[in-house]
């Protein structure tokens, strides 16, 4: 006799690693081996051009045209240019050249074909001219879409989750050893698209498959071509002591104020995106304009090269770090405050990503604070880098890994004191977002390129 009121039979659950132990997985991974040594070359090539752009523009040209070395003012004509250039791309070109900066870290959808030439155009105009944004954010766009439109070229009815596993592989192998690390980079990108669970399981293997490739194509390309690898590294780090009371306390110091300042660049961006999108083209050049008599002021007050206020800030960490002793604290905090206005300047009009601003503006913190009494220079350095990346970024985790591995084997070290400012600064830059109403905080992973 049957139960009254029984209802038809449920319907079992779907599998969700039914993809992985399907007998088209292993062509997956067959896709993700050979997708990743083409994508790290290109994003290899990306880099490289970057990179000449940067010296041939900055160094080369100025004295081609007769000056004995790079006049303080060149910044200006150099930003102007970028301004224009990255706006005409903009407009003309299809796409939007790439996330929007004040976006944050978008790690979702791969562009179309079509959009991949404004994506690079843009940042090269930008990051090439000195713009204060990093290539991870045009890199992981360009790994995305070359990934996605490979897999629809060998398999032209691909499932949409077979194109997505092969974007995020063709990311994955984009920035494989940027950051120093593929792991970091795998990382950094599986927490900022929110991947886990099944999920996370289809896309992991076939992306750091993709990685691995790509890191070997990264050290190939570097010693066959005599360039190098462009990856994120430190040669002379000072020695960390084990973590005191003091240093604890500075840590929290150090974490509400990377909050406060990392909340203050975005804040800058997003009003300045606002005020110069009715007016792209005129409202860019301004802005590199802008960019470019920081850089000015920088050179003009402290005697050192304007070059350091422009750029990203990842050939200079490592400049930074060994001479921070020849840094005075006031010329520390003049490069704080120019680095982080242009930065949010930045942010407002140009392409490019935000990790490797937020690295340098953080480690300029830190060193400034390094000259307090208890608190020494490895400890502030890697605090300060930590701190300012989860104020921008809002990663926590990747923030931690971040600041930690670029101290080599003191990582471990000085880890407990990064935790702290990095678990401060990310929950008071949650309290410091603008309330129910008002335009949302940058900085917040948003999908879509």
């Amino acid at each position: 006799m049957s139960a009254v009121g029984a209802g038809p039979p449920t319907a079992q659950p779907r599998d969700p690693l039914a993809v992985v132990r399907g007998r088209g997985y292993p062509v997956l991974l067959l896709l993700a081996a050979v997708l990743g040594a083409p994508v790290a070359a290109v994003a290899f090539g990306f880099l490289a051009l970057t990179d000449k752009l940067q010296s041939w523009t900055y160094t080369d040209l100025p004295r081609a045209l007769g000056f004995h070395g790079t006049p303080s003012w060149w910044p200006l004509p150099l930003l102007a240019l970028a301004g224009l250039l990255t706006a005409l791309t903009i407009r003309h070109l299809p796409g939007t050249a790439g996330h929007r900066p004040t976006e944050g870290l978008s790690a979702k959808g791969a562009p179309a074909v079509r959009d991949l030439p404004g994506v690079v155009l843009a940042a090269l105009a930008s990051l090439g001219l000195g713009a204060v944004l990093g290539p991870e954010a045009p890199l992981i766009a360009l790994g995305a879409g070359l990934g996605a439109a490979a897999v629809r070229l060998v398999v032209r009815d691909a499932p949409p989750n077979v194109a997505a596993s092969m974007g995020a592989a063709g990311s994955f192998a984009a920035i494989s050893t940027l950051l120093g690390s593929p792991l970091l980079g795998a990382f950094l990108l599986m927490e900022a698209s929110g991947l886990g669970g099944a999920l996370l399981d289809v896309v992991l293997v076939p992306g750091l498959l993709a990685s691995g490739i790509g890191a070997l194509m990264f050290t190939g390309l570097g010693s066959w071509t005599g360039l190098g690898t462009y990856s994120l590294t430190l040669n002379d780090v000072p020695h960390a002591h084990a973590p005191t009371a003091a240093e604890f306390g500075w840590a929290l110091v150090t974490g509400v104020a990377a909050a406060c300042l990392g909340t203050g660049i975005k804040r800058l961006g997003v009003l300045l995106e606002a005020r110069i999108a009715p007016r792209a083209v005129r409202g860019s050049v301004l802005a590199g304009l802008a960019v470019g008599g920081l850089a000015l002021a920088y050179a003009e007050g402290s005697g050192r090269a304007a070059s350091e206020v422009l750029y990203s800030g990842q050939n200079a960490l490592g400049p930074l770090l060994d001479g921070g002793a020849r840094y005075s604290v006031g010329t520390l905090l003049l490069l704080l405050v120019c680095k982080a206005l242009a930065y949010g300047v930045s942010m407002s009009c140009f392409r490019g990503g935000m990790v490797f601003p937020s690295m340098f503006v953080g480690a300029v913190g830190g060193i400034a604070l390094s000259h307090c009494p208890g608190l020494s220079l490895a400890p502030a350095f890697a605090m300060g880098i930590g701190g300012m990346c989860v104020a921008i970024l809002r990663l926590p985790l990747t923030s931690v890994l971040l600041a930690t591995l670029l101290m080599g084997s003191d990582g471990l070290t000085v880890m407990p004191l990064v935790i702290t400012a990095v678990a401060v600064a990310y929950v008071t830059s949650l309290r410091l977002e603008p309330a129910a109403g008002e335009p949302p905080a940058a900085g917040v992973v948003s999908g879509g390129s």
